[in-house]
């Protein structure tokens, strides 16, 4: 009783901040420090400035920001003209033709991003005037967009993945190799429904394409050459056991910058700019990191967290049902919170959960990050479909219509890892023991 009591003071201390437009760092760290003068005996401010450093000062921190920069960077070279030059000649033939540029494009630029909203910026930007001009449907040119992007927070780096890692205490190089194959797996199924599509909606009749040789195809590829090696870069050093995750980040970042100069758009102002942006989101995130790690501490006080995963081991759910319960708990938080916000939030309740189930918690991690993409493309807070607002000027409700085949398809994925754990564990398992 005494838990449901704090349950109900937890929640609406949180909803009446969140409410009054208090941004969630602040409001987690207000929840917290009500938590901690209601149910604890320890100094409220004392707890809080150690909690707040040692959530902050973490050394497997220090990727983030650097990955967060390397992602600016990039938004602001030509990257996304050289993709699209690189890719167009090999999808054109392909059932669906240039559509799948948006698929492949985000999945390109989502391993050396890491956030849903560069990927979608970055990849749309060109995209979206070219397959306009040559009459594709407008529905799936959007969806495709909204769905894809998403891939930023499954393909390494993945910022959430970051979060996630650091909340559990886990290796991000792990979780980082976890999330190759899923998303992977995600971005095919993707297109396999393009390809299905352009066989069946009447809608669907774009230009025809001039045909190109095999040998422009590959001179064409050569545009696509500098982020090939960026990703090599990155995501090899990772897999290579050369690099951790923050070190790979630093390569990553001097990779970023080189591209940049040899594509002539690196000058003094894109350089600060990239750095203020970086610096900007960075700081949004690990505010929200260290109130999560308040409120952790916090709830720890009340034994909330450790009741709760009492409470669901009397239920005697199968592991099936208890995931079947976390995803659709996730579905509904992410309609009014974003991805990062949603892990932190509830990591202290649901890690519990979890390791009693015996679930795997890298491959957890893969499972939570599908779960918030979906937040990426729900109203009302999906902040995907905002972003596709600004550059289509489409109302909210037509966007939203557009994303709900890939929002099924990425439930579907929910399940197919469920049946075949081994695409989220088999890479971080192969792994070379290192450090990371």
């Amino acid at each position: 009783m005494e838990e449901l009591g704090a349950i109900g003071i937890f929640l609406f201390v949180l909803f009446l901040l969140l409410g009054s437009g208090v941004w969630v760092g602040l409001a987690l760290l207000g929840v917290a420090f009500v938590g901690m003068v209601l149910f604890a005996s320890r100094p409220p401010g004392d707890a809080m400035v150690t909690t707040i450093w040692t959530a902050s000062s973490s050394w497997t921190l220090t990727a983030l920001p650097l990955f967060i920069w390397m992602g600016e960077i990039l938004f602001r070279s030509r990257l996304s003209e050289d993709m699209f030059r690189g890719l167009s000649p090999w999808m054109a033939r392909l059932p669906g033709g240039l559509v799948h540029t948006n698929i492949v494009g985000c999945a390109v630029f989502a391993a050396v991003s890491g956030s849903s909203a560069a990927t979608l910026t970055t990849v749309g930007k060109m995209s979206i005037p070219e397959l306009r001009r040559r009459n594709y449907p407008e529905t799936m040119i959007i969806g495709t967009l909204a769905g894809a992007a998403t891939l930023g927070l499954m393909i390494p780096p993945s910022l959430t993945l970051i979060v996630y890692g650091v909340t559990i205490n886990e290796s991000i190089r792990k979780l980082f190799l976890a999330g190759v194959l899923p998303g992977i797996v995600l971005a095919l199924m993707f297109m396999a429904y393009v390809a299905i599509m352009s066989r069946l909606s009447k809608n669907f009749n774009p230009d025809a394409e001039p045909r190109t040789s095999f040998m422009q195809k590959l001179k064409n590829s050569r545009y696509l050459l500098p982020v090939v090696a960026l990703i090599m870069l990155v995501i090899g050093s990772m897999y290579a056991g050369w690099a951790t995750a923050t070190e790979a980040a630093a390569f990553g970042v001097l990779g970023s910058l080189a591209l940049a100069a040899t594509q002539g758009s690196l000058n003094w102002h894109t350089f600060t700019e990239s750095l203020m942006g970086a610096t900007r989101t960075s700081a949004m995130i690990a505010l929200i990191l260290a109130g999560a790690a308040f409120l952790s501490l916090s709830m720890g006080f009340t034994g909330l967290p450790r009741a709760l995963a009492d409470f669901i081991a009397t239920l005697n759910l199968s592991r099936f049902e208890l995931l079947l319960a976390l995803l659709v708990f996730y579905i509904v938080l992410g309609c009014f919170l974003d991805g990062i916000s949603s892990v932190v939030l509830t990591m202290a309740v649901v890690e519990p959960m979890i390791r009693e189930a015996g679930i795997d918690v890298i491959w957890f991690g893969i499972f939570v990050v599908v779960a918030v993409e979906m937040a990426q493309i729900t109203p009302p807070i999906g902040f995907n479909l905002f972003v596709l607002q600004g550059m289509t000027e489409h109302e909210m409700g037509y966007i939203a219509k557009a994303a709900i085949p890939m929002f099924l398809i990425m439930v579907l994925m929910v399940f197919v890892l469920i049946a075949f754990p081994q695409l989220a564990t088999w890479l971080p398992d192969t792994m070379r023991a290192s450090p990371g």
